[in-house]
This record gives structure tokens, C-alpha cells and sequence, in this order.
């Protein structure tokens, strides 16, 4: 593992964030994604489970603001994974260095994808579809980060519950579905479907893309979380968080 993974690894084990590696280390995107493939081959080596994959920056507001032309990815590790009964789920606050939440959909894939994929592979491929609250959290000190630091950083993963799987959502049209997120009962966050790089299976097939320009791809069985539908509010112990996603059950995420 590098030194840059092995600095990223020990701040979520502690929870002691660390500098901005992109300040004293000048990292370029390309040198941050070996940082995050360093760092994930190093945890599954550890026993961690990889059940699928995160897309970050699928806003065009955020990607203009963060200077960058295209979203990021990450992996999703089991071991934060929280399991939802009844259409609701706790995750211990004291877990996470600063977080925040965020509203998605996530997509189960049935088949395999790759190299070319197109928006069309996609959805041939998905088997079920699934509202998300993806928890996200940074490592790097204050949120003080550019697009190097978050990429090395696992895209900023902090965590993530779903709501039960739909198949009959693989024939919704994705784009125009309405998200409304509320923290303590008030409205804290809210977006629809397009605010995903334009369409949740747009940003999946940007994914599968860039994974096989690293000689990798989507497996099927992946899970795969297509970018938040509206901004993400701070989150803190004691807080409930309950997503609304069109023609959905309710999900509610709160931090013990």
C-alpha cells in the first residue's frame, strides 16, 4: 500500500482526518486513482467485501464549481453497508469524521458491463432498482479538498442503506423522478432524476467506461450508486434523515 493509501487508511480506522494529500504531494488525478486502487486492493486483502461502486460528482453545478469535466468513482465496502428493516436503518454517528447525506438511486446490475457501454447496455442490464441514502465523508481535513484528494479519498465514501429492490422501477422513466430528503422532519435537500450526469444510466455507463480504461468492469450482481439527486446537508448524532423518491417507499437513515 502507498504511503498516501496508508495515511487515507488510518484516518478511517481513528478518525483523525489528515491534510489535503494534493497540498504537499501535487497529485494528479490519474496518480489519485492508483492512490484509491492502492488502498482498496490493501482492505479487500484485509477481508473487506466489495458489493459494487459509487459515482461522485454527477452534478454539473458541482462539477463546474470543483474545475473538473467529468464525475469520479469509488468502491462500496460491506463493512459500511447499513440494513434497512422495514424501510429503516441506523448508523452509529461516533463511526464518520464529518458527514454528510445524500439521495440516489442505485442500480442493480443482472449482467455484465463494460467497454463501451452506452445507456441502452445499462438498462438491458439492470435487474432492479433501488432508492439509496449514501452517506459520504472525507478524510481530508475540514472538507478541504480538490478533485485528486477525493478521488484518492474512495470518492469521498462514507457509507450507504437501500431501500427494498424494484423491478418494475427499471421501466420508470429515471430522469424525471422527483427526490425530496428531510432531516428532522424538515426539508433539507431536493432534486430529480437528470441531476445524475443527466440520467442515473448515463452516469452508469460513464462508469463502466472508465473502469475499462483501467482494465476493469462492472460484474453482474454489482451495486452500483448513480450520483446524488440535490445537495448533501451535514449530518450529527441523533439526526433522522428520510429520503422520498417518486412512486417509492419512504427510507429513513438515523444516526445512533
Amino acid at each position: 500500500m502507498s504511503i498516501l493509501a496508508q495515511r487515507l487508511e488510518h484516518a478511517w480506522v481513528t478518525g483523525v482526518p489528515v491534510p489535503p494529500l494534493s497540498e504537499s504531494d501535487g497529485l494528479t488525478r490519474e496518480e489519485a486513482y492508483g492512490v484509491q486502487h492502492a488502498w482498496n486492493a490493501a482492505r479487500v486483502a484485509d477481508g473487506e467485501r466489495v458489493v459494487g461502486r459509487k459515482i461522485g460528482l454527477t452534478s454539473a453545478a458541482i462539477r463546474a464549481q470543483a474545475n473538473v469535466d467529468e464525475p469520479d468513482y469509488g468502491s462500496l465496502w460491506g463493512s459500511r453497508q447499513y440494513i434497512s428493516a422495514g424501510g429503516r436503518a441506523e448508523a452509529p454517528a461516533q463511526t464518520f469524521i464529518a458527514p454528510r447525506v445524500e439521495g440516489e438511486l442505485a442500480i442493480l446490475l443482472g449482467a455484465d458491463v463494460g467497454e463501451g457501454a452506452t445507456v441502452q447496455h445499462v438498462l438491458a442490464a439492470t435487474e432492479a432498482i433501488a432508492v439509496s441514502i449514501e452517506i459520504i465523508d472525507s478524510r481530508i481535513q475540514d472538507w478541504r479538498l480538490t478533485i485528486a484528494d477525493t478521488i484518492a479519498d474512495n470518492a469521498s465514501y462514507g457509507g450507504f442503506v437501500l431501500g427494498p429492490w424494484s423491478r418494475s422501477l427499471r421501466y420508470a422513466d429515471l430522469g424525471t423522478l422527483g427526490m425530496v430528503l428531510y432531516q428532522n422532519g424538515q426539508v433539507a435537500s431536493t432534486g430529480v432524476g437528470v441531476e445524475s450526469f443527466g440520467h442515473p444510466a448515463r452516469a452508469v455507463a460513464w462508469l463502466a467506461r472508465k473502469l475499462a480504461s483501467f482494465g476493469e468492469h462492472l460484474p453482474a450482481g454489482s451495486i452500483v450508486l448513480s450520483g446524488a439527486l440535490g445537495h448533501a446537508p451535514s449530518v450529527a448524532q441523533g439526526d433522522e434523515i428520510t429520503l422520498r423518491i417518486t412512486n417509492n417507499p419512504p427510507l429513513t437513515l438515523r444516526f445512533t
